[in-house]
């Protein structure tokens, strides 16, 4: 047996050797995860609108510009050749679980999670601030932002604890697991779509916790850009510099595609401004980021880190680190404490860490290397105390990285409590705004108050002004959110008393729990319901449960889990995550963890296998790869829409389209010469894949695939043409129903399929007598198919003009069809 589950579900994995424990991770992570890492994946590559609407345009058109798909492929073609393998093994895990997957999905993954955490955002406040207040306004909002911090860790001799704080997202952030094998038995906290065990583990005689160091690793570069009859260039150094320009297309559910334009400057990918067309410059703002200059995100640490077994070991793996930024705490079962800053800072100008920079000016360019990073034990205080705390404060291991860090009250306080012998788990839940306080309730409603009245001073109205930012921005460069963060550093720059701004006895108010409810961000599609939790904590407190003053007291941002990791005894390890083990409403471990999470408990880290339940995975039914079709009609659910002997041919067949079964059948057609009118001629195997992925999502539209006697001959397509672009240019009547239709043959010698095929294609669909009328408009420049339509019965309407073409529009009457 190689999985095993504790009674909250969490998955115990063991396996013979690293190769067949990766294969069983990505298989139960699918198991457990499949809806998330679908979501994952598809942000990764920019793809979610086409599944999940336009709420996810901001996202996808952010995710292709900054290129996260591509700078994954990148990152794993420059992978070891042991780790590519690791990650392929988990791959091919993660499909035979029934999940689309590729092989470099879980570096893209984990560019998700990571590409907004860094500070670029923050830069393009500040310059907003600077453009609009003035330079000397920028202090007053010099406070960590909305993205960066909250997290704790601690750790005294033979133990570590804390609580990484980010958005609460439901499923949550991180999974709980358990992976052993001969090399290694190690259980921790992971990304879901990524293998292994990354920023919070305990291998038995050494374990390891993260924060955010607050460092600034990510530049954002001002750039002028001008198109000319070379193409797209760029305003560098020396000169004016070409751009490399990738145009797509985003296809978004039940709405037309979007076409977008991708450049990247000699920076980096451009992702604010543009397009561009003739004329003068245009400003644009490009991101440089350590990954994706070295390619390399230091996924070649994760085996290492696996088979650490003390603490210098761990600190080695952790020193090819990239990004983000960390501060690392590791102690072993020998008493020693490393402290340790883990990733790439480059070496640049000061001004870059503030705000975008000029492209054009060399003062600001990357210089050769990457800052030092400092390691060290941990040693004994005056009082013979023996204890590291990191909580984003600046400290002397972090400072040279970044500009904003947290408030140091959160550090002190796990001090004083750390000093008094407080247990951990008191430690985690330390606060002074008790959820039933009402006099915390009515601090926090004046504190809001004073927010509010802050946003109407006539000094602050200039904030107010446009930033010119895209709207996926708006969480860093949204005023009122940035003042309710910085409220005391706001109050005290603009010489203002608060109590002249708000009368606290006249503010009324319920208790803090009331009014601070959980408010988790859901996966797209995931409507299930939750118990209002009312809970303790706010933005100062060790229970760093946030809010954002003025805005609103609901908490979107918190601990994402909690672990108290005992080195001498491994099995009174405890941890926690704030809903469950799994992402399927229907499952008791959906959300069975959160009862714990909001009172403060943990659950127990299980280590006799004994003690564990057995958890066989169910087999998934599987779609044989394409060339071997043959088995697609009789393996497990595939359906056969329809089919038909063909006299002198064989027996046609008609399938659902697989858009990743089929992508690379389908590229081989559709890139021909002789099948130009498809539209796809330049296409490669991943958009073809992605835009009939789309059409997959959609209930108006449907694609299938065409068999002759088990062998794939073509396309056959249809849709509702109300609910498609060519609405726009004719009179939709009742019963009108479109059709596509390509069909190759290959080397095959079939005389005449084509007068077979169209006729039994017709019949099918006038078989439903909902469909009155079937709709083709090929380009108008297909003569041979517009020829066909006509001897098979169809009349010629209008030429009209669609997004992609200019078509030929024909009707097929059903009375008009002979066989109908």
């Amino acid at each position: 047996m190689n999985l095993y589950r504790d009674d909250y579900g969490i998955p115990h994995v063991r396996a013979g050797s690293v190769l067949e424990l990766a294969y069983l991770q990505g298989r139960v992570t699918a198991s457990d995860r499949g809806r998330q890492l679908e979501v994952e994946r598809l942000r990764s590559e920019g793809r979610l609108a086409s599944v999940a609407g336009p709420d996810e345009l901001e996202w996808d058109v952010f995710a292709r510009r900054a290129r996260l798909d591509d700078t994954a492929r990148r990152c794993f073609a420059a992978l070891s050749s042991e780790t590519r393998a690791f990650l392929e093994a988990y791959a091919d895990g993660v499909r035979a679980g029934g999940i689309e997957w590729n092989d470099w999905s879980s570096l893209g993954v984990f560019q998700v999670q990571h590409i907004l955490f860094g500070t670029f955002p923050n830069k393009m406040w500040r310059a907003h601030v600077e453009r609009t207040l003035g330079p000397a306004a920028v202090e007053w909002f010099a406070i960590e932002g909305p993205g960066g911090s909250g997290s704790n860790a601690w750790a005294v001799p033979g133990e570590i604890a804390g609580d990484p704080h980010r958005l609460l997202e439901l499923p949550g952030v991180y999974q709980q697991i358990r992976l052993a094998c001969p090399e290694f038995d190690v259980a921790g906290l992971t990304f879901p779509g990524v293998p292994g065990v990354q920023h919070f583990g305990h291998a038995g005689p050494v374990a390891w916790a993260i924060t955010n160091a607050m460092a600034d690793y990510q530049d954002l570069y001002l750039e002028e850009l001008r198109a000319t009859e070379a193409g797209v260039e760029a305003r560098g150094a020396t000169g004016w510099e070409p751009v490399v320009v990738h145009e797509e297309t985003i296809l978004v559910r039940g709405e037309h595609p979007v076409s977008l334009s991708c450049m990247e400057t000699a920076r980096g990918p451009v992702i604010q401004g543009g397009p561009v067309a003739p004329g003068p410059a245009v400003p644009a703002l490009s991101l440089r980021t350590p990954a994706r200059v070295s390619a390399d995100l230091g996924f070649d640490c994760l085996l290492p880190l696996l088979r650490a077994s003390t603490v210098d070991e761990v600190a080695d793996a952790f020193a090819g680190w990239v990004e983000p930024v960390n501060s690392v705490l590791i102690a072993d079962d020998s008493g020693r404490i490393v402290q340790q800053a883990a990733g790439r800072v480059p070496v640049r100008d000061d001004r870059n860490r503030w705000v975008p920079v000029p492209a054009w000016e060399e003062r600001f360019a990357w210089r050769e290397g990457w800052a030092p990073m400092h390691r060290a034990d941990v040693s004994a205080d005056r009082a013979g105390s023996c204890s590291a705390v990191n909580a984003n404060d600046r400290r002397p291991d972090t400072e040279r990285h970044g500009i904003d860090f947290a408030p140091p009250a959160r550090a002190r306080r796990i001090r004083t409590l750390l000093d008094a012998g407080v247990p951990h788990a008191l430690i985690h839940m330390d606060t002074s705004m008790a959820a039933d306080s009402v006099e915390a309730g009515r601090h926090e409603a004046w504190r809001s108050a004073v927010a509010r009245a802050l946003w109407e001073r006539p000094e602050l109205k200039p904030l107010f002004e446009d930033s010119g930012y895209d709207a996926i921005f708006a969480p860093w460069t949204d005023p009122r959110g940035r003042i309710g963060h910085a409220l005391d550093g706001v109050l005290e720059g603009l010489g203002l008393d608060p109590f002249d701004l708000a009368d606290p006895g006249a503010i009324e108010s319920g208790s803090w729990g009331s009014r601070h409810l959980l408010l988790p961000i859901r996966l797209p599609g995931l409507d299930a319901a939750i118990p209002a939790v009312e809970l303790s904590g706010s933005r100062d407190c060790v229970l760093n449960t946030s809010s954002v003053t003025g805005v609103s007291d609901l908490c979107v941002r918190g601990p994402v889990a909690r672990y108290i990791w005992d080195v001498a005894d491994r099995q009174k390890s405890r941890w926690v995550v704030p809903f469950g083990a799994v992402d399927d409403p229907s499952s008791p471990h959906f959300l069975d963890q959160l009862p714990l999470w909001s009172s403060g408990s943990l659950v127990p880290l299980v280590t006799d296998w004994d003690r564990l339940t057995p958890a066989p995975l169910a087999p998934v039914p599987s779609v044989a790869p394409v060339p071997s079709v043959a088995p697609f009609r009789r393996s497990g659910g595939i359906v056969i829409v329809f089919s038909e002997k063909l006299p002198g041919l064989g027996e046609l067949i008609m399938i659902p389209l697989n858009p990743s079964a089929h992508a690379t059948l389908v590229h081989g057609w559709v890139t021909k010469e002789r099948n130009r009118y498809w539209g796809m001629l330049g296409h490669t195997v991943e958009q073809v894949e992605e835009i009939y992925a789309f059409v997959d999502g959609l209930d108006s539209h449907h694609a299938y695939l065409l068999l002759l006697d088990d062998a794939p001959i073509g396309i056959f397509q249809t849709y509702e043409p109300e609910n498609d672009p060519v609405s726009d240019c004719y009179d939709v009547q009742p019963g009108d129903f479109g059709l596509h239709l390509l069909l190759d043959a290959g080397d095959r010698v079939l005389p005449h399929v084509t007068s077979a095929v169209f006729p039994a294609l017709l019949r099918h669909l006038f078989a439903d007598p909902a469909h009155r009328r079937i709709i083709a408009e090929p380009d108008v420049r297909n003569e041979r198919m517009i020829a066909r339509l006509q001897r098979e019965g169809f009349e010629l309407g209008p030429q009209i003009t669609l997004p992609n073409k200019k078509a030929q529009l024909t009707f097929l009457p059903r009375a008009a069809f002979p066989v109908a």
